[in-house]
């Protein structure tokens, strides 16, 4: 009898920097059938990462395509063509799809990833496709911006087209504003201000064929915290998720994605449920949420995340049980003033108050300077069996932990 030795895939994993968060991620593919995973850094993680490696291959420019690339074709010459690429960072997409349609791995190519980073292109292909998103345009010259302002008023959203995470988002209130931010930084791409509620909507999708979904609700919106940098920003997973809201979503997201030709792996969309109860659709990333976000949609549908992630990547699969029987939320931690963060008060109260819910807690670090990000300088996870616990508990974490800075 012959039997016939099976090889382990190589998976290629686009980390520049392994953080905590990027570390979940390989954890995750580790720990798949028949792997050996292959790393491609920038800075040397530390032995007790990076013995999880078969191989690793360091690049001295972490955003560069042809240094990824290069790295990539000393992996395969050492072990072997790629079974996939894959990466977590919504600022290496291309680059990683780049590797793939140079060696013929499969994947998103350069160009449909491309779709997802140019947030102008990506709302034309929605729009085209019939499903709602804010009227927009790419500004370039002052000429445009009062063309467009004389087309749909004041005020408006402006962005970088390839923007993340609302860096660099800003909210024009007049022309001159408008036009100032356009000379200063064009092409800019520039929307109507969407008045309403602000939520995600998580998708798992295979083979282009979504297989589940989740939901979560911004409190307040993330532009507004940017404007407002005394506002605690909250996220919260209710565990009701099956009104007929959810369901327009629902379809509208899945819909989303087979327009853009999303295939396999997590999204994360950013949606407006409009006052008058209509919806508009913000953008898509094709990666999973933040940290915070991730880990509330493992612990409300009671599944490993991070490998469902690495099922869908890598084995084009979908095994999560994925039911819905709690809520969570997470309230990013930051107080009024500004300069270095000089002392957290109530953290024993706190403690006292909400541990039998508490899933994981960061606090401020004595002495680092405010963070200027809706996520503010330290953040607090909680989990309960009903949305209004998980309100009330994020309630009492805003009214007990208090940070303080001195300049």
């Amino acid at each position: 009898m012959t039997f016939r030795v099976r090889m382990p895939r190589n998976i290629v994993f686009v980390a520049p920097v392994l953080d905590a968060y990027a570390a979940r991620f390989l954890r995750a593919l580790v720990k798949l059938d028949d792997v050996r995973v292959l790393g491609v850094v920038h800075k040397m993680p530390p032995p007790s990462i990076r013995r999880l490696y078969t191989d690793i291959a360091q690049i001295t420019r972490p955003l560069d395509a042809t240094d990824i690339g290069a790295a990539v074709g000393l992996l395969i010459a050492k072990h072997g063509r790629p079974h996939r690429i894959v990466g977590a960072l919504e600022a290496l997409k291309i680059q990683i799809a780049m590797a793939r349609d140079r060696f013929g791995v499969p994947g998103l190519t350069a160009a449909e990833s491309a779709v997802f980073r140019d947030k102008a292109r990506m709302k034309d292909a929605l729009r085209a496709a019939g499903l709602p998103v804010a009227r927009h345009r790419v500004l370039e010259t002052p000429l445009d911006a009062r063309k467009l302002v004389a087309e749909i008023g004041l005020p408006l959203v402006l962005k970088p087209l390839d923007g993340v995470g609302a860096v660099d988002t800003v909210r024009a209130t007049t022309l001159e504003e408008v036009i100032e931010h356009v000379v200063r930084h064009a092409p800019v791409l520039a929307e109507e201000m969407l008045v309403g509620r602000e939520h995600s909507f998580e998708a798992i999708t295979v083979g282009g064929v979504p297989q589940a979904s989740s939901f979560s609700e911004y409190l307040p919106g993330c532009l507004e915290v940017l404007e407002k940098p005394w506002v605690q920003w909250a996220c919260v997973l209710p565990r009701e998720v099956d009104s007929p809201l959810h369901a327009r979503v629902r379809d509208a997201g899945f819909a989303a994605l087979r327009a853009l030709g999303f295939r396999d792996g997590m999204t994360h969309m950013e949606w407006f449920e409009r006052t008058d109860g209509s919806i508009a659709i913000g953008e898509i990333a094709q990666r999973p949420p933040g940290p915070q976000l991730l880990q509330m949609t493992g612990l409300v549908h009671d599944v490993d995340i991070h490998r469902v992630w690495a099922r869908a990547v890598v084995d084009s699969a979908f095994d999560a049980p994925w039911k819905r029987e709690t809520a969570a939320g997470t309230v990013f931690v930051r107080g009024q003033g500004t300069g270095r963060v000089s002392g957290v008060s109530g953290v024993r109260e706190l403690s006292d108050a909400i541990a039998p819910w508490l899933v994981e807690a960061k606090l401020p670090a004595i002495g680092a300077p405010k963070n200027p990000s809706y996520e503010g300088d330290g953040y607090v996870v909680v989990k309960h069996p009903t949305t209004e616990g998980v309100h009330k508990l994020l309630g009492t974490v805003m009214q007990t932990l208090r940070v303080h800075y001195e300049s």
